[in-house]
């Protein structure tokens, strides 16, 4: 144990300013993510602007290449987040309650979807960097990397159980980075575990809260809608 922490502040000293500043605008995604801020998309882009540089550099190409689709998924969603908060200023002045991209939740057969696509994925790309590279653990690496992909696209989407996934996937990165020695990055994904979970009780009411209000604007409707009583009679 007092090996691992002393790698850990020797990785620390080491760090260049670039890859603190990633970190730092990292683990800010994270807590504005949690606050649904638009803000979170800002701080994702920047920060994976920076990894795919210092990845690149490093010669860690797929971790480079998986940052460019991070990149790409910052724009998207802040485009998504950003068109529904348009849409809804619009609504403004009118009858219509305003309200920002809401969270959703997914049903069995998607997270089924999800999940069977992560692990068929993984084992055909684990299978390629087993045979024709000399990648260490390559399945692990590619659950990795394909369950980031998926759950990454689910923030974008406001998926409720975007933690959850997260949970699993930093938890299997951990291990991943310590058996590579890689013990400050093993780190900063314990510090995104304590984060995720955090998302995760602070979206859950949220969520609750959501569906308790729609509820309530339906049953406004069916009260107030003369056409309503008449379909009900």
């Amino acid at each position: 144990m007092a090996d691992i922490w002393s790698n850990i502040e020797q990785a620390a000293q080491a760090m260049s300013g670039w890859e603190l500043v990633a970190v730092i605008l990292g683990i800010a995604y994270l807590v504005l993510a949690m606050k649904q801020s638009i803000w979170c998309w800002y701080a994702a882009f920047g920060s994976t602007a920076i990894f795919i540089g210092l990845f690149w550099n490093v010669s860690l190409l797929m971790e480079s290449a998986l940052n460019v689709y991070y990149l790409i998924m910052a724009v998207y969603g802040w485009w998504l987040w950003r068109t529904n908060k348009r849409a809804d200023n619009k609504s403004e002045n009118s009858q219509a309650p305003a309200a920002e991209l809401p969270i959703q939740s997914w049903g069995l057969k998607q997270h089924l979807l999800a999940i069977g696509s992560v692990i068929v994925l993984s084992c055909i790309s684990g299978y390629l960097l087993s045979e024709n590279t000399s990648a260490v653990l390559p399945y692990l690496d590619s659950f990795t990397t394909w369950g980031a992909v998926i759950t990454t696209w689910m923030v974008a989407k406001k998926v409720l159980e975007n933690w959850l996934y997260w949970i699993v996937v930093d938890s299997v990165a951990i291990f991943l980075y310590i058996d590579r020695e890689l013990y400050l990055t093993a780190l900063l994904m314990a510090v995104y575990v304590v984060l995720v979970i955090i998302g995760w009780f602070n979206w859950l009411p949220q969520f609750k809260a959501q569906l308790k209000a729609q509820q309530n604007r339906d049953d406004n409707t069916v009260l107030t809608t003369p056409s309503a009583w008449k379909v009900a009679e």
